[in-house]
């Protein structure tokens, strides 16, 4: 990632703490020197993991969705708590979303998610060696999600779709691309 160029607050219009992220409104001077109205989310980051069973299969929830008002397959994920590193994030994440474990935990990278009015950074793990919890822990209340494994040929199908119904989230396809571009070998067709 390149330096961090701060820009000027030369005046708050508007904070809003929601209780997962802020939302702001400020008066700002950019480092080109021109000033403006900008809004924008400040989010504390998630984790994000790509697990995959030992035949290949990759397991995705299909989670509603209330600001687009569907479902969406997704990759398991969550935003940082407190003082949480992302690591920790996902292995919670993991198993509370899809009730499976990882033992084995590659890190994939980080990426900003909207940059243009978001500061979330989605940080991308590849789990693998699955074990089904005997008893996972529950899922947060506000959670509306199904277990599904897809291969990586069924991914792919539905990735050339024209059918925005039937696709994945953009955080699930980068995290997707990270991980076969980190370990092809391991993610059978």
């Amino acid at each position: 990632m390149s330096e961090l160029v701060t820009s000027e607050i030369l005046q708050n219009r508007l904070s809003y703490q929601g209780s997962k992220f802020s939302f702001h409104v400020d008066r700002i001077k950019l480092p080109n020197g021109v000033i403006g109205e900008y809004a924008y989310i400040k989010h504390p980051g998630a984790g994000l993991a790509v697990p995959v069973t030992a035949d290949g299969k990759f397991i995705l929830v299909k989670q509603y969705r209330f600001a687009i008002q569907k479902y969406l397959l997704e990759f398991p994920a969550g935003t940082l708590e407190v003082g949480e590193g992302h690591d920790v994030t996902i292995k919670r994440e993991l198993e509370e979303e899809t009730g499976y474990s990882a033992a084995k935990w590659q890190y994939l990278g980080g990426f900003y998610l909207c940059p243009g009015y978001s500061d979330e950074v989605i940080h991308a793990y590849l789990a693998e060696t699955l074990t089904k919890l005997e008893h996972p822990p529950a899922q947060d209340v506000d959670e509306d999600i199904e277990v599904v494994l897809l291969s990586r040929d069924e991914i792919e199908a539905l990735l050339r779709s024209p059918d925005a119904d039937s696709s994945l989230d953009a955080k699930s396809i980068t995290a997707f691309y990270l991980a076969l571009s980190r370990s092809p070998s391991t993610m059978v067709l």
